[in-house]
């Protein structure tokens, strides 16, 4: 007898479909499935026709049908997620034709279905009602020998001929509808329904349900289907509940949950289930000693998963400590793990490409990262290297020693834009040709490259967020082992605010990549990377860069203009210029300033002569190329399109003999902008300057451009550097034969130099939260202070509960995002937790929930803006804060704004009120209630307030700029005239490098002092130095060690310190390795610090560096060596 009886009476139609899913669960699972997920949605469809309480949405399909918040507000989230996992399910059965539906899956679902069905007939029945008692048994299942298991084309026929039907009793219905008669007749019958299943649900409402729904049986089929998504059918019966031999218990003898097989028969992961509200860690030392049993068994030992279906953790026991993850690996992924364990090389033995990276700082970038990944067991790693550097190559040439070394396989590389993505895919392929790449913006162009074979995929941020939660025949695509590394450009905090979820749903290890100096990344990104704050791994600043010759140093000059820094005023213009203030037509209503300030200059005030004089200081003292004719490649970062246009028109109008080419607005408003950046980037084409809002201020690579101007304040750090990134590249012969680039300037007209250098401690302004989650958690904390305050505010209590609810449960807890947080979420999708908001709740509810995707609709932004601004107000109120009165200004200019709009219907309706809100008398008293009266009769008139757009003012007023100061970059101080002067010296050098004193220092002979004097007197006279120069070198050791770092030390020198010792000594290979890589560190840097020896890479050879290759006698006479060439002077 089928356990779906209860169905009979009232619902056959639901029953028809539901035994033929039953009686084919243990023949045929995947038909059982179908015939679930059709039993399901011929439910739905019955209850939205009948039921009043929920809201038909846009999309007909399941999927819309089940996640309509209004299905769990009735149902409860218990029956929602049984009707999801059915959902899944069925949608295997139909569509992944690669891997077969165990029986146990089919059974899964038939019981999941039972509870549904329970549910609509203990709701809904009039006569007969089930049994609270009836329970589901999957044993009381039967395999029918005469039911034949179905293909998944038989099963798309099936689904074809049943929409069929659909379409043509929905076509039956339409046509009904046609007539007035027809739709009155089908109206009254549908309000006859829905009366009548209102009156059964009411009625059944009434007595409490016991039914026991068998939470606990969801989760464990929730577990499944998470293991079928990563492509793990459980369909042997060796995959669940595996009986082991060896546990420490009186038998011996243990159940493991879940086992998961390799294609050679044995374990790849044990898989240890614990109850939702046990933590899932608490399984690890049980799986362990699985795992130890059956590495006995099999000679494998298996990774370890344990997990509560909510928390999942990992745990490969021979090489990290157990981690959380977002799911499970697919089966190729678990065997490639498997198999590094033998394969993985030492990565200090596998060299890196020098054709890619050969740039010492680049080798040991590589170098550091390697070091963290298999000596300290590190998984992430954030590199600091100046902009022009070559960040992008060196993080090629670390994947390409990684892929070598079989430690990663599959490599994601995310940036910010589009360009930059782009940019990086064309590195790729130049550098690392033999490894398939992609660029996914492309995945919709197959002529572009091969996605599906590609090893490294190039994404933008925002796409591979959307691309997380698409599905393949029932697998993710994109599952939380599918990467084993992953490259971010531009690490910085605000893309671990808007993109963690990323880094948390894949299991990979991570490398970051930032130009931002180190003692300016925030305290986020280095948490992100679980590092110590200001202590990268690994460094390579610009200065650095600048003083090793690989990039150019700026030339920072403040240029003060009077308006721009201390804006326009009335009274100190000449009579001329005050009757043209006067005339001038300042606003609609006549109105006519005292003055204007600096900050609205260039923003709605633009005036002619300040761009002018700006645009004359930079063609007269900018950096010209082609012998001095004509001006070089310049970027002017611009406050916004309208100063950009104007300045190219001033320009236009200074310049007309360029015609109109010289200068150029590049901004996202101009079509195939990117065309333009291509033009500006060959040498000899126009234009040769780029005014650019945002688009050009980073990732946009000129190696010519050799003046930058900064006509806008810039307050974030981590832009600025940037931005004077722009210049720092090597160019050479720039300027003709062996003339190179050798620095570039920035002119600043408004002051971004000084405010960095006067505020050192100032960092990027605290990251702004979409107003989506602001108001949720406003809304949060509003319901806390209400159940806390004296006063009965019981109404608007409930209200906004309820607003918060509809939120929650429109959450997608299939969406990667949201199932992160499922536990929370489904916390929340339950109306009983709503009953008291303690802290702790609510704390749950601002720190998980908020922010996460729901499918709630929610009003336009100004609706929303409002309601922050009376919630903010509702708050302050009932905290009794300050600050209240700045919102009831904010609050009164709103209402006089629609005061003015009084000719709308919508508004004159409201005028009433809109009045009284501009009234003191209304403010006397003031209610949360009264606050709320307004929120919901204004809101909704918002949007007819239309932001004051300030008119545009074009003036011709005299300004003053000065001829600018030279200001060194914040933060940076001396260090860049000391790279400077290194680039000064160094010429010197080459200039007289067969001077006496300079041949001692290079082969290692002690210098006097009266040759150090000698020297010292050629520096001064040349003006290669000055007093203040030769101070800073006694600070690094003085003149003769200074010198000695810039000559390096002679090669055959270095070799004749340590002959003897080479000869007394019989030199093993590792040995001898280690002194030819002292002698090139000597040749290349003059100096080594013995300290150097315990460091990489000469512990590349041994991990104890210098101890572990020489015996201490040995150890003690090299450092003696060293130290000895190390001393230049004579003593």
């Amino acid at each position: 007898m089928t356990q779906f009886a209860f169905l009979s009476s009232e619902f056959p139609h639901l029953l028809e479909h539901a035994q033929k899913a039953e009686a084919a669960a243990l023949s045929d699972p995947r038909g059982a499935c179908f015939y679930s997920r059709l039993t399901l949605e011929t439910a739905l469809n019955w209850l939205y026709r009948r039921e009043a309480a929920l809201k038909l949405p846009y999309g007909r399909e399941l999927a819309a049908l089940i996640a309509e918040p209004s299905l769990l507000a009735l149902t409860g989230p218990a029956i929602v997620t049984k009707a999801k996992y059915i959902k899944d399910q069925g949608n295997r059965a139909a569509h992944d034709s690669g891997k077969q539906i165990s029986a146990q899956d089919a059974a899964s679902t038939v019981r999941e279905l039972f509870h549904v069905c329970y549910w609509i007939a203990r709701t809904y029945a009039t006569k007969d009602k089930p049994d609270p008692s009836h329970s589901f048994d999957i044993g009381k299942l039967e395999k029918t020998l005469t039911i034949t298991a179905s293909t998944v084309q038989q099963i798309k026929e099936l689904g074809e001929k049943h929409s069929a039907s659909q379409k043509a009793l929905e076509a039956a219905e339409e046509a009904r509808k046609a007539s007035e008669e027809g739709r009155a007749a089908l109206e009254a019958e549908l309000a006859l329904l829905r009366a009548e299943v209102a009156a059964a649900r009411k009625a059944n409402q009434a007595v409490p349900d016991p039914h026991d729904y068998d939470e606990a049986a969801t989760r464990d089929a929730f577990i499944d289907l998470l293991l079928a998504e990563a492509g793990w059918p459980l369909d042997q019966q060796r995959d669940r509940e595996l009986p082991v031999k060896g546990m420490p218990n009186q038998s011996g003898e243990g159940f493991v949950d879940y086992v998961l097989w390799g294609d050679d028969g044995k374990p790849l992961a044990v898989v240890e289930a614990k109850r939702t509200k046990v933590d899932s860690r608490n399984g690890q030392h049980q799986a362990k000693l699985y795992a130890d049993c059956l590495e006995k068994m099999y000679g494998r030992r298996p990774v370890i998963f344990t997990t509560n279906g909510y928390e999942h953790w990992f745990w490969d026991d021979r090489m990290y400590p157990p981690r959380s993850v977002s799911g499970f690996m697919k089966k190729d992924e678990l065997a490639l793990l498997h198999q590094r364990r033998d394969t993985r090389k030492k990565l200090d033995g596998v060299a890196i490409d020098e054709a890619i990276a050969g740039r010492f700082y680049q080798q040991r970038a590589i170098r550091r990262v390697g070091e963290a990944f298999e000596k300290d067991r590190l998984r992430k790693a954030l590199l600091v290297m100046a902009t022009g550097s070559g960040k992008t190559r060196t993080v090629i040439a670390l994947i390409d020693q990684l892929q070598r070394a079989n430690w990663v396989k599959r490599v994601l590389f995310l940036a910010d834009r589009v360009a930059l993505v782009k940019q990086a895919h064309g590195a790729f392929k130049t550098h690392l040709g033999a490894t398939p790449s992609a660029n996914l913006l492309e995945r919709n162009d197959p002529q572009k490259n091969d996605h599906a074979g590609a090893k490294v995929l190039l994404s933008t941020y925002p796409t591979m967020m959307g691309l997380i939660d698409e599905v393949k025949n029932g697998q993710k695509k994109f599952g939380p082992g599918h990467f084993d590394l992953i490259v971010i450009d531009e690490a910085h905090r605000s893309v671990y605010k808007k993109y963690r979820a990323i880094f948390e749903y894949f299991d990979s290890m991570l490398v970051g990549l930032t130009a931002t100096p180190r003692d300016e990344i925030d305290r986020d990104t280095y948490s992100l990377f679980q590092l110590e704050r200001g202590v990268p791994t690994d460094a390579y600043d610009l200065d650095d860069a600048v003083a090793d010759g690989y990039l150019v140093p700026p030339k920072s000059i403040s240029v003060p203009t009077k308006f721009q820094r201390d804006g326009i005023s009335y009274d100190e213009l000449s009579e001329d210029e005050k009757e043209e203030w006067d005339a001038l037509e300042w606003d609609e209503e006549g109105n006519v300033p005292d003055r204007v300030e600096a900050a609205d200059l260039n923003k709605w005030l633009f005036n002619k002569d300040t761009v002018d004089k700006v645009l004359e200081h930079l063609m007269t003292n900018g950096i010209k190329v082609a012998g001095g004719d004509r001006l070089g490649k310049t970027i002017i970062f611009a406050k916004n399109s309208l100063h950009a246009r104007f300045i190219v028109e001033r320009f236009n109008e200074a310049y007309p003999h360029f015609e109109g080419k010289f200068a150029q607005l590049i901004d996202y408003s101009v079509p195939y902008a990117q065309s333009l950046i291509d033009d500006f980037s060959e040498r000899e084409k126009s234009p040769h300057i780029a005014v650019s809002v945002d688009m050009m201020d980073t990732g946009i690579d000129v190696p010519e451009v050799v003046n930058l101007v900064f006509f806008k304040i810039v307050r974030s750090k981590t832009k600025f550097w940037q931005m004077i990134g722009r210049g720092t590249r090597l160019c050479p012969e720039l300027f003709g034969p062996a003339e190179d680039k050798e620095e570039f300037l920035v002119f600043d007209f408004c002051q971004n130099l000084e405010f960095f250098k006067e505020s050192p401690a100032t960092f990027d302004s605290p990251l702004a939260r979409p107003i989506g989650e602001r108001l949720f958690s406003t809304r949060v904390d509003l319901v806390g202070e209400i159940q806390d305050a004296d006063d009965d505010h019981s109404e608007i209590l409930s209200e906004v509960k309820s607003r918060l609810m509809d939120e929650v449960r429109g959450m997608n807890l299939e969406n990667f995002m949201v199932r992160a947080k499922r536990r929370a979420v489904e916390r929340f999708q339950d109306e009983a937790n709503w009953k008291a908001l303690d802290l702790d709740a609510r704390i749950s509810l601002t720190e998980e929930v908020a922010g996460l995707p729901s499918s709630f609709q929610d009003d336009a932004l100004p609706a929303k803006q409002f309601d922050l601004l009376i919630l903010n107000a509702q708050l302050l109120l009932l905290r009794q804060e300050s600050g209240f009165s700045a919102l009831q200004t904010r609050i009164v200019k709103f209402a006089s704004a629609l005061e003015s709009l009084s000719n709308v219907p919508a508004v004159a309706k409201a005028m009433e009120l809109i009045l009284d809100v501009q009234t003191d008398d209304f403010w006397t008293d003031i209610s949360v209630e009264s606050l709320e009266n307004v929120r919901k009769k204004l809101r909704g008139l918002a949007d007819l307030i239309q932001p004051t757009e300030r008119k545009v003012v074009i003036t011709d007023f005299e300004d003053e700029i000065g001829k600018g100061d030279q200001v060194d970059l914040p933060d940076v101080g001396t260090g860049f005239d000391k790279a400077r002067f290194k680039m000064k010296v160094r010429r010197f050098i080459d200039e007289h490098a067969d001077h006496i004193a300079l041949q001692k220092i290079k082969r290692a002979t002690p210098v006097t002092q009266k040759d150090l004097d000698e020297l010292s007197s050629m520096m001064l006279k040349l003006n290669v130095t000055d007093e203040d120069g030769l101070a800073s070198m006694g600070k690094e050791g003085g003149l003769a060690v200074f010198l000695r770092r810039l000559t390096g030390l002679d090669r055959a020198a270095a070799k004749e310190a340590f002959s003897s010792f080479s000869a007394r000594s019989d030199l093993n290979a590792d040995q001898n390795e280690f002194l030819g890589m002292l002698i090139d560190f000597l040749t290349e840097t003059g100096v080594v610090e013995p300290k150097l020896f315990y460091e990489s890479p000469f512990t590349d050879i041994d991990d104890l560096g210098i101890a572990g290759v020489f015996s201490k006698v040995q150890a003690k006479e090299i450092i003696s060596i060293v130290t000895r060439l190390n001393q230049v002077e004579a003593a």
